[in-house]
């Protein structure tokens, strides 16, 4: 699909939240050294969810949320967890790297992110929806960034 002003908007501002999270302004939290070490396991799982994504990603892979040209509808591997498992991955990390260093910056910062990623979906979906007829229907039922509870 052609990319639009609205893909490069999107790509410019997360990169732009990644950078800001590069930093840290305020006083560390004071937490459980507990809390440290699970933000770890957190971040640890979430890099590596982002990395093995990558690698099923191929030659879908691209940072805008216009799909390419020559996208396939992929709904194994990660994908059948989450309808974006690579945000899923970087979510993780940024929650529990920002755990593991006590910042609250780091956490703001993720807050920020989650919020650009949910819009950033958003515009992805509708995308996907125009490109792959049964995409509504992998939206039923995989959640957007996590899996979905069966209720």
């Amino acid at each position: 699909m052609k990319k639009s002003s609205k893909d490069y908007i999107f790509v410019f501002i997360q990169f732009l939240l990644f950078g800001a999270y590069t930093f840290d302004f305020f006083q560390p939290l004071a937490i459980p050294n507990y809390l440290a070490t699970f933000g770890m396991v957190i971040a640890i799982i979430g890099f590596m969810i982002a990395l093995l994504t990558v690698f099923e990603l191929k030659t879908n892979l691209t940072v805008f949320p216009s799909p390419t040209e020559k996208a396939v509808l992929l709904t194994q591997g990660f994908f059948r967890y989450s309808r974006h498992p690579i945000y899923s991955g970087i979510l993780m990390f940024a929650f529990g790297f920002a755990l593991y260093k006590y910042s609250i910056y780091k956490l703001i910062v993720g807050s920020l992110l989650l919020i650009w990623f949910y819009l950033k979906s958003t515009y992805e979906e509708k995308q996907l929806a125009q490109k792959f007829n049964s995409y509504k229907e992998y939206q039923e039922k995989v959640g957007r960034f996590f899996p979905k509870l069966p209720l």
